[in-house]
Formats: structure tokens, sequence, C-alpha cells
């Protein structure tokens, strides 16, 4: 068998679909391809086919990361051709490379994710950085979001590593931020842009990085 680890990006065509959705998405596109899954023992087999950290609705990201077993070796180069032929428009593969069967599970190695916030405002750029520089002062932040089982109360400080101002005119600005990302917990970017006090949901949010624990 052998480990691939896959980076893709995810655009504007198909950031609406669900994590479950884009799953049978890449698994019907390996299919077509003639790629050998991998399956899981039992009575309900199941490609071995991990995504790092499922993407929220309406988020598009340019560093999503997958591991794929497969049951047959192929070269990381064989293996984008043949699958990048069938990815739909919206998907792009832009690293393919062998990883360690040994090696822990993809979602249990994540850190950190960065994005790119986009966001409608009247304020300066002296503005925003100073609400940025009085948040990440902060020693807590309680914050309440509100789920379908009911408000969910935390420390959204505890989920921002750091948050940067990348540049702001004609009424938008481009925040950056880098939240954590793992088992305990992770950041969501309007929220923080929330919490910065910009009311408005974000124009865009864009995923430019995954942080893994480095070895």
């Amino acid at each position: 068998m052998q480990r691939l680890r896959i980076r893709f990006s995810r655009g504007e065509e198909i950031k609406y679909i669900s994590h479950l959705d884009l799953m049978r998405l890449w698994q019907r596109a390996l299919n077509r391809a003639g790629v050998a899954l991998a399956y899981s023992e039992g009575f309900n087999p199941r490609p071995r086919m991990s995504l790092a950290a499922p993407l929220a609705l309406g988020v598009t990201s340019e560093a999503e990361l997958m591991d794929i077993i497969l049951a047959t070796w192929s070269s990381p180069h064989a293996f984008t051709t043949a699958a990048g032929r069938q990815l739909p428009q919206g998907i792009a593969i832009s690293q393919v490379y062998n990883t360690p069967l040994t090696m822990p599970s993809l979602q249990s190695q994540v850190r950190h994710a960065e994005y790119t916030v986009e966001i409608e405002t009247e304020k300066g750029q002296e503005d925003i950085e100073s609400v940025i520089t009085a948040l990440l002062a902060k020693e807590s932040l309680p914050w309440q979001h509100q789920r379908d089982t009911g408000p969910r109360h935390y420390d959204l400080r505890t989920l921002i590593d750091d948050i940067w101002l990348i540049g702001c005119s004609n009424g938008r600005g481009n925040i950056g931020m880098r939240l954590r990302c793992d088992s305990h917990g992770s950041g969501r970017p309007e929220q923080v842009a929330a919490a910065l006090g910009f009311e408005k949901y974000p124009v865009s949010i864009h995923r430019t990085r995954l942080i893994l624990q480095s070895k």
C-alpha cells in the first residue's frame, strides 16, 4: 500500500458543498481516473481518504490537505495527471507527494490554519490596526456561539494565535488571521471579525495555509 498527501485548492464554484459531498466528489473522480484506492475492513468498507481539517461552507481555500491510501503504487506525477483530468472546475491539485504509512493521522497533525478575511469597513488603516492590537492584548475573550443544540460558551482568545492587517481601501479591508485548529478547538474567522467590531459578515473568507505539527 502507499500513502499520498494531496494539496489542492477549493474555488468559488464548489465553496457551498458539504464535507461529505466533497469526499464523494473525490471518490468518484479517483474511481473514474482508475486510481486503486484502499478500503477499510468490515461490513461497510470505505475508501481510506481523510482531510486535514474540513472547510466551512462558503469558504474558499488554496491549502487543503488530504491523505489517501492506495492499494497499488502510483507515482505522484501519474496520480496528478490522471486525477486532474477527472476533477470538476473549482478543484485543482497543486502538489502530491509520498508520506510514510506509519505517520500519525493527518487530522492529528494540524495545529493552526491561516486565512485572509475581506470585510466591509469605513475604518482607516490606523483604526483597524488599533482594534487588532487591542484584541491581541486581551488575556481572555468570553464568547457565545449559538448552535442547534443551544448556546456554547468559550474563550475565543485561546483560539487566536495572530491577526494582522494586509491592507484596506475603497471601503474594504483584508485581514490575515492565524487561528487554532486542533482537537481542542478551532477558531472561526467570522467570529474573530465580529470580535474586532466588524458587524457585517465578511465579504469573503479564504484559507491560505494549514500548519502541521513540526517534527
